[in-house]
Formats: structure tokens, C-alpha cells, sequence
């Protein structure tokens, strides 16, 4: 239970810092982005999905991260 906790707390960081550089690339004008929703045209075409759902996804991670410390600590 221990390594799916530290594989949840890997996929939150490595998430969060895609979400990050996608914003910092377009705030330091690296990435075009045309439509000003910090997030660079080139990724939006290809990974449309990965960004529409970014609520979602960090709100599962974030769930399932608590409920295996749950169990970790518990």
C-alpha cells in the first residue's frame, strides 16, 4: 500500500507540474497562446482532453492519495 501511495503522490507532482509549465511557458512567452487560457496552443490540439479535465483529475488523485493514507496510517 505504500508504493501506490508514493506512485499517487508521483502522478500529483508530476501532473501539477505539467498544469504548471504550461502556464509559465505561455506567461513568459515561450508558447503561442492565442486564446489567453494558459495553456499553449500546440499541447491544447493534441492533449485537449488532459487540460479540459484538470479539475477532475487532481480531484481523484486527490481523493485516492487520502484514502491509501488512510489505510498507510490506519
Amino acid at each position: 500500500m505504500q508504493n501506490m501511495l508514493i506512485v499517487l503522490i508521483f502522478l500529483a507532482v508530476l501532473f501539477g507540474g505539467v498544469y504548471w509549465y504550461a502556464g509559465y511557458s505561455t506567461r513568459t512567452g515561450f508558447a503561442k497562446d492565442e486564446n489567453q487560457n494558459f495553456i499553449p496552443d500546440a499541447w491544447e490540439e493534441k492533449f485537449s482532453w488532459f487540460f479540459s479535465g484538470k479539475g477532475i483529475i487532481m480531484l481523484l488523485l486527490g481523493v485516492a492519495i487520502g484514502f491509501t493514507l488512510a489505510k498507510v496510517i490506519g
